[in-house]
């Protein structure tokens, strides 16, 4: 590739990410239903031309902003396991605020992430996106999990995961549902539930085996 070439393609992702920062602070300010092409091209100071070269209305561009959001939370989880990948389950357990607290850090620092992510949940247009990624999430947990859980039915294993998934989701989004209560304390809460589910699944497997 020419200096020209890499250039050219850092100019196009420099483009299309003022473009998805520009949304996610409107989507901040004015809601999803607020929000027209326009306005995303007079935040972002782009022409209408180059907006639409990536992105067909402004729903795709929701899409899209909803999908960089899933996918750094992922890409956090990834590390957060490889992290711990040389210990056992228990070290999983213990550990599930640091990951809670990545993730609705991610959330925060993105350009509008706390309002992209009340979009995943409420419409159906992106509804996919969320699924897809916290199905994702919890292959990359369960497979985590299962060589240290041998006797446990993959499926039965997988459904406790993804739960726990969505219960940690639910508990991020808390954070600026409830401003009443301590957002440590949502963390810790959230945390010691988490683990409780997860050192039970060990549990399950003991008792298994005396049987």
């Amino acid at each position: 590739m020419t200096a020209k070439a890499k250039l050219s393609g850092k100019a196009r992702q420099s483009t299309r990410d003022k473009l998805l920062d520009a949304a996610g602070l409107l989507l901040a300010e004015l809601g999803m239903e607020r929000i027209s092409t326009n306005l995303i091209c007079e935040r972002a100071g782009v022409t209408p031309p180059a907006l639409y070269y990536y992105f067909a209305d402004k729903f795709e561009v929701i899409v899209a902003l909803g999908q960089r959001l899933m996918d750094r939370q992922n890409e956090a989880l990834a590390r957060w396991i490889a992290r711990y990948a040389d210990t056992d389950i228990g070290a999983y357990a213990d550990r599930t605020e640091e990951l809670l607290r990545e993730t609705a850090e991610i959330a925060e620092a993105d350009p509008g992430g706390v309002w992209v992510e009340r979009a995943l949940h409420s419409s159906p247009r992106l509804e996919h996106i969320r699924i897809a990624s916290h199905r994702y999430v919890t292959d990359l947990l369960t497979n985590a999990f299962a060589p240290h859980l041998p006797g446990h039915p993959r499926a039965r294993l997988w459904l406790r995961v993804r739960m726990l998934v969505e219960f940690g989701y639910m508990a991020v989004e808390m954070l600026h549902a409830e401003s009443d209560t301590p957002r440590d304390t949502i963390f810790a809460e959230t945390a010691r539930m988490q683990k409780l589910a997860i050192l039970d699944l060990l549990g399950q497997q003991a008792e298994a085996s005396v049987v």
